[in-house]
């Protein structure tokens, strides 16, 4: 067997199903208080369980922060909310050293971003000064103030939500700051029956009534599993065809890098585990590459729009040959 797997015992079909079970349990929690594409919510799920940050990009008023709010629920950590502003300042978000009198001494008091889930409401509203705040604890999972790291929790995760770039009163993010996210999703508008049931006020779930399914242990260990699911060779090489692609896209300045497909392969493997299956397969990868990709691709013009980086995206996966059935399991 060619995988990644060496040095690991190999994941049992009971190991999947008790995962994908998992997955099932929040993402109906989710469902319940938020009202979006299950597609969507179980993207979200892959990328919190595998370490990764999210940004939802979407007009106002389209329940971002409800989904950000019943994931921190369902998974059972704590969470906080930054509301971005023009005059935000980056110790807003990670925190200050205060003199205090009576000891003597400085005290770090810390800011929101020491949270198991932080939520960044419209984090492009604020200046590049202190968006760049949130560069290294997307990275490192501390906080650097006044020469002294100080770490957040774990597990952490960042989901920060931003209206469309063409909005008025909107700073883009920077490449670096978006290579910090492992996806980027959009909501959409919700179906008719949707819709009609919260104009009417029908009942509906909020965050703060959702039960938390696992802990930070459990999610520890979800993640553990994942590392065993077997990502075959051929599956591999045809990661790597399909990043060479992108960045010999004649509309491209830059396609994406060598962190965007290990971070494609990693989010691939707790994919498959929470559909219940003990191997990654190219359609995996295909359902990943959108949410995974898009953000980092810079097309000549400038910054691609979701929409954009779709089109694209469709291009290279089109131009480049799946590996068959027989070879996601070798």
């Amino acid at each position: 067997m060619s995988t990644t797997t060496a040095g690991y015992a190999a994941i049992t079909g009971e190991e999947a199903v008790l995962a994908a079970d998992t997955f099932d349990r929040m993402a109906a929690g989710i469902e319940s208080a938020a009202r979006c594409a299950p597609a969507t919510v179980r993207l979200v799920l892959t990328a919190f369980a595998t370490g990764g940050h999210v940004l939802l990009e979407d007009l106002p008023g389209m329940g971002k922060t409800t989904l950000a709010r019943a994931l921190a629920a369902v998974t059972g950590g704590t969470s906080r909310r930054v509301q971005c502003t023009p005059d935000l300042l980056p110790s807003d978000i990670t925190g200050v050293t205060i003199f205090n009198d009576r000891s003597r001494e400085f005290e770090f008091h810390p800011g929101p971003v020491f949270a198991n889930v932080v939520i960044v409401d419209e984090i492009n509203r604020t200046s590049p000064k202190t968006q760049s705040a949130l560069l290294e604890v997307m990275q490192e999972e501390q906080v650097t103030v006044d020469g002294s790291p100080h770490p957040v929790p774990s597990p952490f995760l960042v989901v920060a939500t931003q209206n469309p770039i063409d909005l008025e009163g909107t700073f883009p993010l920077p490449e670096a700051q978006l290579d910090r996210f492992l996806m980027r999703l959009s909501l959409g508008y919700p179906g008719e029956e949707a819709e009609l049931a919260l104009m009417r006020g029908a009942l509906q779930t909020t965050p703060e009534n959702l039960s938390a399914v696992l802990d930070g242990t459990e999610m520890a260990r979800l993640a553990a599993i994942a590392d065993r699911v077997i990502f075959a060779d051929p599956v591999y090489e045809y990661v790597l065809r399909l990043a060479q692609r992108t960045r010999r896209h004649p509309r491209l300045r830059a396609g994406v890098s060598m962190r965007a497909s290990i971070a494609l392969c990693r989010a691939a493997r707790m994919y498959a585990l929470a559909d219940g299956r003990v191997y990654v397969t190219p359609e995996d990868v295909k359902a990943l590459a959108g949410p995974v990709w898009g953000h980092r691709l810079v097309p000549l013009s400038g910054a691609a729009t979701a929409e954009e980086a779709a089109v694209l995206l469709d291009e290279v996966l089109a131009e480049v040959p799946v590996p068959g059935p027989h070879e996601n399991r070798r």
